[in-house]
């Protein structure tokens, strides 16, 4: 294994762990880390993908019996066309505009919600969230960051809330695999990042449940969000000066 491999699994180990005791967070921090460290779109993303579908499908499993099944439906059928569609495009497109819009979407995110996106019907506001995490996400590999909040409804339960987001993430995750797949970017052909950045998330994610019920959660969230933060103006910064300022 070599140096580089240790450094993006200690990476992994270390956002699932914060994603286990913050709740958030945690793979857009990796996605970030991917592109940071000078990962090509269609290789971070599809690595991206395997890591937290299985992450996201340990969260399914514990909480299966209350998925909104409907929602997950309109969702599948919004997200299942798009990455094929896409992904040709992604493994064409500047990598440092891509960091450029992560970087946008991070700090955008983060910003008071000013619309109750609650409010739409439950058929189109996952339709939208399907469509978006097909194709944008594509792109960003961190669909969560544009797709969390229509899943705030205020007829759902915490534990449906989660659930359906979950599952919702797992469809999503698994159609940008195919997607880049579809375009010779599977992440089973390279298994030396791959297995080593599974093995790490699921250790990280039992360590922060571990941890969860002795640390303050909101002093967590806190420190992810200051880690987005530090991550965004990391990727603008690199992003400009590729763009911009290289060569003049």
């Amino acid at each position: 294994m070599t140096l580089f491999t240790l450094a993006i699994a200690a990476a992994a180990f270390l956002t699932a762990t914060l994603s286990g005791i913050a709740g958030v967070g945690g793979g857009t921090i990796l996605i970030g880390i991917f592109y940071a460290i000078g990962l090509a779109p269609a290789q971070a993303v599809p690595l991206h993908a395997a890591v937290q579908l299985v992450s996201n499908a340990s969260r399914t499993v514990a909480y299966f019996r209350h998925v909104e099944w409907r929602a997950a439906g309109w969702f599948l059928l919004g997200a299942l066309p798009s990455p094929l569609l896409v992904a040709r495009y992604v493994a064409a497109a500047n990598p440092h505009v891509i960091e450029l819009v992560l970087a946008g979407l991070i700090l955008a995110s983060m910003l008071p919600s000013t619309r109750d996106s609650a409010l739409l019907p439950l058929r189109w506001a996952y339709l939208t969230a399907g469509v978006l995490t097909g194709s944008v996400g594509m792109f960003v590999g961190a669909s969560g960051l544009f797709i969390g909040k229509l899943f705030l409804r205020p007829e759902w339960r915490k534990e449906t809330m989660i659930g359906t987001l979950a599952l919702c993430q797992c469809v999503g995750h698994l159609t940008k695999i195919i997607g880049f797949a579809s375009i010779g970017f599977d992440p089973l052909h390279q298994p030396e990042l791959l297995w080593p950045l599974l093995l790490a998330v699921m250790l990280g994610t039992f360590a922060g449940k571990q941890l969860n019920a002795r640390l303050s959660e909101e002093r967590f969230r806190a420190l992810v969000n200051g880690l987005l933060i530090v991550m965004s103006l990391k990727l603008i910064w690199d992003s400009v000066d590729a763009l911009f300022l290289q060569g003049t």
